[in-house]
């Protein structure tokens, strides 16, 4: 392990330590979530989004930063975006199941908002999953692709905030192969079909957090499966 592992850790323990070891601070984190959802959005993408790219980062190259990387605009970025995500998984998680009715499945929002564990409520949860990533999840991750080659573009700078992406020039450099084959047809059936059907299983104040903490699986996954 090395000094800047030990730093990592520590760093994080004085992050998140106060939410389990002081009852006022959680209470604090679940009234302002109830209230201000959008706001703890962005916080907690940017958090936790960026640890998890951090990680990926360490699990590839050995650091966890690199003069490109850029913790602060990925941290900002990824807080509009997971705005983002929070909207798109009220629009979907209400949607779906009223499309899943009129379609012919009498019982679909009733399913999913009842208590307790039922087959029905499962069913709807995994077709909310499949809408969302299918439909909105492709253009995210592209968008997200290319604002990564932004920033790191602008040397990791805050400078890339501000300055104009050359949408066109980034979307021709992107490397397709990869991101179909791997990022649209693996990452999106095999793990965020399932892993998504268990986000929307949670009870909603939940879903945003676990989607966050989704962010930090996945950039270890990705991290591991670049290296092989």
């Amino acid at each position: 392990m090395k000094k800047s592992d030990i730093i990592f850790i520590l760093c994080l323990a004085a992050l998140f330590a106060p939410f389990f070891c002081c009852d006022a601070v959680y209470e604090w984190y679940k009234s302002f979530n109830a209230n201000h959802g959008m706001v703890m959005s962005f916080l907690k993408f940017a958090i936790l989004s960026t640890i998890g790219e951090m990680l990926g980062h360490r699990i590839s190259t050995g650091k966890y930063t690199s003069p490109t990387f850029g913790v602060l605009p990925r941290m900002i970025v990824w807080g509009f975006l997971g705005m983002g995500i929070n909207m798109a998984m009220i629009i979907f998680s209400k949607g779906t199941p009223m499309f899943l009715e009129y379609a012919g499945y009498a019982d679909a929002s009733a399913d999913f908002v009842a208590e307790g564990f039922s087959m029905g409520k499962v069913l709807v949860a995994l077709s909310i999953s499949v809408a969302m990533n299918t439909i909105f999840a492709p253009v995210f991750m592209t968008f997200h692709k290319i604002t990564d080659a932004h920033i790191a573009r602008n040397g990791g700078s805050l400078k890339a905030l501000i300055t104009p992406i050359p949408m066109a020039e980034m979307f021709a450099n992107i490397n397709w192969k990869a991101q179909w084959g791997f990022v649209f047809k693996k990452t999106i059936p095999f793990f965020w079909y399932p892993a998504h059907t268990i986000t929307f299983l949670l009870p909603a104040e939940q879903r945003v957090l676990f989607a966050a903490v989704l962010g930090i699986v996945l950039g270890v996954l990705l991290a591991v499966a670049a290296k092989k």
